[in-house]
Formats: structure tokens, C-alpha cells, sequence
């Protein structure tokens, strides 16, 4: 009778056991992507309160997507919820937002014309660098380097500054002179960086 027992008791000790739950704090691994999707949908709405003069409005709606930029890689660090959906959602919803808006405030005359091109021109060359990687058959790396952090920090702070000097009627034209300068000059390193790393990756 025992020795049944016992073999009973081995029988069950070898039967899988039931799954191990998933840790609860995988249900978190999506809030940094929903983040940043929600600023991505947030750029029409900043188009279209900037083109019809609600500057304010406009502005308090590009700040709140800037501070959720920053929100959605804190909560991707201290959750370790980095994953590659977020590598390409997170610089996509960044640069969709700066393009338009940047667009947008030369069109109404709050920026010069040709900061708005350099920036859609200096994207359109990663993209397109990108794109061309990927026809000969190397794997882009979507790895943001310093000076592309660097130059985004400056983009939000220009269009941020520019609107909110120009909703509240404020005018500081040597600040905005020299923001803008430097948001040019990291336009252009970044952009070259770019260029560069691909033409060496492409060489090796």
C-alpha cells in the first residue's frame, strides 16, 4: 500500500505542472508605445489649432506630446519595456510631429521658410538612406546617436519657444535668432552623421 503511494506520489511530481503566470508587470511592456501612438495622433490636431490661430491651444498641445516623449522612455527604462516596435514608433511619432510643425509655423509665418525645409530635407535623406540600405540587402540600425537626441531636444525647444512667444504675444527676437541657429547647425551635423555612417556601413 505504501509503495503505491509512493509511486502515486512520483506519478504526480512528473505530470506538468500548470503554467507559470506571466509577470504583471509585462501588461506594462505596451504603455510606452501607447504613448507614443496617442502623440502620433496628436499631430493633426496640432496642424489644424496652429493653421487656424488657436496658438494656444496649439501650444499647449505641442508641449504635453514633448513631455510625453520623455514620459514614454522613462516608463520603456525603469520597466524594461524597450522592444522594437517602440524603437521605430518612438522617432517616427517624434519626426512626424517636428515635420508638421515645423511646416506649419513657416506657413503662418512664425518660423523662416527654409528651417522648415532643411528639416524635411535632412529627414528625407535618412529615410531615403535607409530605404536604400534596405534594397541592397543591409538591415537598417535604427539606433539614435547624440547628436540626433541633441538636434531633437533643440527642434522642440525652438517650435515650443516660437509658439509660446508667439500665443502670448511676446517678442524676443535675439533668443529666437540664436535657437534657431542652433537647431540649423544641429540639423546639419546630424543629418551629415547620418550620411556618413551609412556610407561606412555600406563600405564594410
Amino acid at each position: 500500500m505504501r509503495g503505491g503511494l509512493a509511486l502515486a506520489e512520483a506519478g504526480r511530481a512528473n505530470l506538468p505542472g500548470p503554467a507559470p503566470e506571466a509577470p504583471r508587470g509585462d501588461l506594462f511592456v505596451t504603455l510606452p508605445n501607447l504613448i507614443t501612438v496617442a502623440r502620433l495622433c496628436a499631430v493633426p490636431a496640432t496642424v489644424w489649432l496652429i493653421l487656424h490661430g488657436r496658438l494656444d491651444w496649439g501650444f499647449g498641445l505641442f508641449v504635453a506630446a514633448g513631455i510625453s516623449d520623455a514620459v514614454d522612455g522613462w516608463l520603456a527604462r525603469i520597466r524594461h519595456a524597450r522592444s522594437v516596435l517602440g524603437a521605430v514608433l518612438d522617432p517616427l511619432a517624434d519626426k512626424t510631429l517636428l515635420v508638421s510643425v515645423y511646416v506649419t509655423l513657416a506657413a503662418v509665418g512664425v518660423l523662416p521658410d527654409w528651417l522648415a525645409i532643411l528639416v524635411v530635407f535632412r529627414d528625407m535623406i535618412i529615410i531615403g538612406g535607409f530605404l536604400m540600405l534596405w534594397v541592397v540587402g543591409q538591415e537598417p540600425v535604427v539606433r539614435p546617436i547624440f547628436i540626433s537626441k541633441l538636434n531633437t531636444t533643440l527642434q522642440i525647444g525652438l517650435a515650443a519657444l516660437a509658439l509660446g512667444l508667439a500665443c502670448f504675444g511676446h517678442s524676443a527676437p535675439l533668443l529666437l535668432d540664436c535657437a534657431i541657429v542652433a537647431t540649423a547647425a544641429s540639423t546639419l551635423a546630424s543629418g551629415g552623421a547620418y550620411v556618413w555612417g551609412a556610407l561606412t556601413r555600406g563600405a564594410a
